[in-house]
């Protein structure tokens, strides 16, 4: 079977992001933090310097294979964030991080920072990333129009 580039395309996209969360393990890993995954700081890092609800940050991001309430319980187990409920919609929880949480935002900060900095002078400058990006924001608005039901509209692209 032959390859497309948009099959390859796909593969490469899901081949990087696990690429990056093992960036971030290794991180982890080298600060020897422990009672924080991968995927949890990436989480964290969404969060940043905000206040948001659960539901705003599963908006965010995408945490492939995660459970976002799971992995924010865990977060404010560990310290890393603050729940509070929303003065307004008691249903609704509100997150910020912490100060543990401000010293791990600062860690993947300062990681993004060496990245970029290793980056410079190579083949990946700022204008090809941009161009990536472009590229990727595409693919994301095609697949969005592909996954919004449309009626009747969905059924004649089957033919």
């Amino acid at each position: 079977m032959t390859t497309t580039p948009y099959f390859e395309s796909i593969q490469l996209i899901e081949r990087l992001h696990r690429y990056f969360l093992d960036v971030v393990k290794v991180e982890l890993d080298r600060k020897s933090i422990q009672d924080i995954n991968n995927v949890q700081a990436m989480i964290l890092y969404n969060i940043g310097h905000d206040d948001m609800t659960v539901g705003e940050l599963t908006l965010r991001g995408y945490y492939l294979g995660s459970n976002v309430s799971y992995n924010v319980k865990k977060m404010s187990e560990n310290g890393y964030i603050e729940q509070e409920r929303s003065v307004h919609d008691k249903r609704s929880i509100r997150v910020k991080l912490s100060s543990k949480g401000k010293d791990l935002y600062k860690m993947l900060e300062d990681m993004f920072i060496r990245h970029e900095t290793k980056l410079k002078g190579g083949e990946l400058s700022p204008e090809r990333m941009t161009e990536v990006n472009k590229t990727l924001k595409m693919f994301e608005r095609f697949w969005t129009s592909q996954s919004q039901f449309t009626g009747l509209a969905s059924l004649d692209d089957e033919d």
